[in-house]
């Protein structure tokens, strides 16, 4: 049972696993408060939200047993699975898609006009959903770490094609959920790990290049609300938001209809209004533990979920979301230098692959609530509320861990 503890790296590996307990522990705390809060204030404010934190806690205490499995066997035994791993994800992202078109399915259940979760029922009791597209995240950099680990899989152009296609296809299977989130993660994955893994930089950039004159065709394919989540970014200005209301042509590019100031305001614009409101009034210190109006009051309706750093930056400010980014700063740091110390392709491939993960999605959720990229839906890591989420990330930081502790023997020099 203690296996996780043994090994090369101990004082990086300590570091990673403190700063990720810590991380969850800080996110308890953001959702007791959210349904607790020290002033009093209307029932109906925090309906559904108080008893929240002991669902997480609950989480959080089969993640750490999640962290602990994970380092039961090394961690090139999942590396030998990964294809069937991959293969069973991509299956539950097809039962997902078959509930959404095809037939209703009662353990595909619609939220919030989206198909994303699986919930089976035992006497009458819902079970915890489980959300593919998470699970998906870790299947794929592990079937991809698996892939790239042989130098002849993407060192020439040819070669991109195998990759590309590990990437691509859940990619079109979450996107017709719809999880925008995951989506935008997949890309910087692959990037990320075809760079360390030596594929050539010019070929990279050929497909940046591609990506580029492709993206203006891809706007016209998006359905309004996706538009209007990544319009939302310019919309901020009261100045485009003034010219597209005078220009009909320029609101329905950015759009897909007529624009109206009060409609963005009052429906896709609210949550981005409202965080950014949330972290401004936070100042410096922020209001305390359990204080703030954003805490007592349903100003920011899913404040415990995507928008949890705003309520952190409310209740301990500027300060305290130093703090917190120092903490991701650390857990990114012992990956990389986990990644750094393993001479074998796959480890260092597979602990670069959850590094990338990490980054990416801190900077995505940090950015969508201070209103510097669209709003989608993608969790704060370890902090967030949700199981799906909450258990793949600590078994990501499981596996790093198995990557630091079981370097494999080799009498070569460094590559």
């Amino acid at each position: 049972m203690y296996n996780f503890l043994k090994g090369r790296l101990v004082v990086v590996r300590l570091c990673l696993l403190a700063s990720a307990l810590v991380l969850v522990a800080i996110g308890i705390a953001a959702i007791y408060s959210v349904g607790h809060p020290a002033e009093p204030s209307p029932a109906s404010q925090t309906v559904g939200l108080a008893n929240l934190w002991k669902k997480q806690l609950v989480f959080a205490a089969i993640g750490v047993l999640v962290f602990i499995a994970v380092n039961l066997a090394n961690y090139r035994r999942f590396g030998a699975v990964s294809y069937w791993i991959y293969a069973f994800v991509l299956l539950l992202l097809g039962l997902l898609l078959v509930g959404r078109y095809v037939v209703q399915l009662p353990f595909v259940p619609a939220r919030h006009g989206t198909h994303r979760w699986i919930t089976f029922t035992i006497g009458g009791r819902d079970l915890p959903s489980v959300q593919p597209s998470e699970i998906c995240k870790l299947a794929y950099i592990l079937a991809l770490a698996w892939y790239l680990r042989y130098r002849s899989n993407y060192r020439n152009f040819k070669a991109l094609i195998g990759p590309f296609i590990l990437t691509l296809v859940p990619m079109v299977l979450i996107l017709f959920e719809p999880d925008l989130g995951t989506i935008l993660l997949m890309m910087p994955i692959l990037f990320a790990m075809l760079f360390v893994a030596g594929a050539k930089v010019k070929h990279l950039l050929l497909i940046v290049l591609l990506a580029v004159l492709v993206s203006p065709l891809m706007w016209f394919f998006m359905k309004d609300y996706q538009r209007t989540r990544v319009s939302s970014v310019l919309l901020q200005s009261s100045w485009i938001r003034q010219k597209a209301e005078q220009n009909p042509t320029l609101g329905k590019i950015l759009v897909g209809s007529k624009f109206s100031t009060k409609l963005w305001k009052d429906d896709l614009g609210f949550h981005l209004i409202r965080s950014k409101f949330a972290v401004a009034s936070g100042g410096a210190k922020g209001y305390g533990f359990r204080r703030g109006p954003f805490i007592k009051y349903n100003f920011l309706p899913t404040r415990h979920n995507d928008f949890i750093f705003a309520v952190i930056a409310h209740q301990w400010g500027f300060l305290g979301c130093l703090g917190l980014l120092g903490l991701y700063v650390i857990l990114i740091g012992c990956g990389l230098e986990i990644a750094g110390n393993n001479t074998d392709p796959f480890g260092r491939l597979l602990a670069v692959g959850i590094v990338a993960m990490f980054a990416v999605e801190v900077i995505v959720n940090v950015s969508m609530t201070v209103g510097l990229m669209p709003i989608t839906g993608l969790t704060l890591p370890l902090v967030s509320y949700g199981g799906s989420s909450l258990l793949v990330s600590m078994a990501a930081v499981g596996l790093l861990n198995n990557v630091g502790r079981c370097r494999p023997f080799s009498v070569a020099r460094k590559a």
